[in-house]
């Protein structure tokens, strides 16, 4: 069978490699075509556009780029046609992915959503586009079954694919020693993966963490997707005490001691390696005003979101500034142990049963009715 799938940003690539690898175990014979990252291009062949180009985030800077989004559509139209796949796997990314789905539904493809859009949080009214365009809609978290069957759509809930990544992961047991790690604990910097809330959110990262340098080594986490220049460029000065590794993300959160974290897949992924964090988010005050006016949570950060609790501190637009993420650093240091219990609870939410997300994922893609 022939599957083509589109996955936008990081997390996507991510969850749509180990999507493949299943695929393959069930259906050796499968031809992908998709757009990824490294880790699908690493499963197989048929790459047609890296997430490095398409990660763009928030109200402004999709206006900004316009014409390179009209561009996407044209081209996944053109290689989808071109390849005919007996289904489309779309990952997360729905404001690209929902209008694809529509448009591919009309031309009679068969269409899979893995990754629900987050539509309990904002524009619900999209349910109606789900229920009209995707034939399988597929979620990793446990509430957002209940959210479709009270509009109608009848969700799978497969759990949430980080689990058994983390579960999985064989640390470095010399990763601290190869990067001269051994003398303090540590301070893990993960200010995301897209340029734009990198610039908002690391300079207020950076001038926080750099208080606590006599007993913690800063690590930041550089995403795969962004160029070392460009962090070191925010940092300036204060790059001799900033250790930079790339893509290497589940190694730094396996020693971190403490995290600060933009709000999004690595809040989850601190959380199941039981690193106590701060998340923050911080976007243009158009894109705040805007979200704000649309968006209806109690929280952003998943692990509350999830427990549906306040456990971790999150900090938010004007909030997310350097005296105010010590403060919750210090805050955040004497209530360590319930969080540990926060965390434990986390992952009981999160565990499904024996069967991988991945795997049941792959079952449910390559079932034909």
């Amino acid at each position: 069978m022939k599957y083509y799938i589109i996955a936008g940003e990081p997390s996507g690539d991510l969850h749509g490699s180990n999507m493949m690898k299943s695929i393959l175990a069930r259906e050796p014979e499968a031809e992908f075509r998709y757009w990824g990252g490294d880790h699908m291009a690493a499963v197989s062949d048929g790459m047609v556009t890296h997430i490095r180009e398409t990660s763009i985030m928030g109200f402004t800077e999709v206006i900004k780029n316009i014409r390179k989004i009209k561009g996407f559509f044209k081209k996944a139209k053109a290689s989808i046609r071109e390849f005919q796949p007996d289904k489309i796997i779309y990952i997360d990314y729905p404001g690209f992915n929902l209008r694809m789905a529509e448009w591919s539904k009309k031309e009679g493809y068969n269409n899979v959503f893995y990754i629900s859009p987050q539509l309990w949080a904002w524009k619900k009214g999209r349910v109606k586009k789900v229920k009209k365009y995707i034939d399988d809609m597929i979620c990793i978290l446990p509430f957002e079954k209940d959210f479709y069957a009270d509009h109608g759509v009848d969700a799978h809930y497969v759990g949430h694919p980080l689990l058994p990544v983390v579960q999985d992961f064989k640390p470095n047991p010399k990763f601290k020693a190869n990067y001269k790690l051994e003398d303090k604990k540590i301070l893990a910097v993960l200010p995301g993966s897209r340029n734009q809330e990198i610039l908002k959110v690391l300079p207020e990262y950076i001038s926080a963490a750099l208080k606590f340098k006599e007993e913690y080594h800063i690590v930041l986490a550089a995403a795969p997707n962004v160029d070392r220049s460009f962090y070191t460029e925010i940092i300036g000065v204060n790059h001799e005490d900033i250790t930079i590794i790339e893509n290497d993300t589940y190694n730094i959160l396996s020693i971190a001691n403490l995290a600060i974290v933009t709000s999004g897949t690595a809040t989850l992924e601190a959380a199941l390696f039981k690193v106590p964090q701060i998340v923050c988010y911080k976007t243009s005050s158009l894109n705040y005003a805007i979200g704000k006016r649309l968006v209806d949570l109690k929280y952003i950060c998943l692990v509350n979101l999830i427990l549906d609790q306040g456990l971790v501190t999150e900090l938010i637009q004007e909030k997310a500034e350097s005296s105010q993420i010590i403060e919750a650093i210090n805050e955040t240091l004497l209530r360590k142990d319930t969080i540990a219990l926060g965390y434990e609870a986390l992952s009981n939410k999160l565990f499904t049963n024996n069967i991988s997300a991945s795997d049941e994922v792959g079952r449910i893609v390559t079932t034909f009715e």
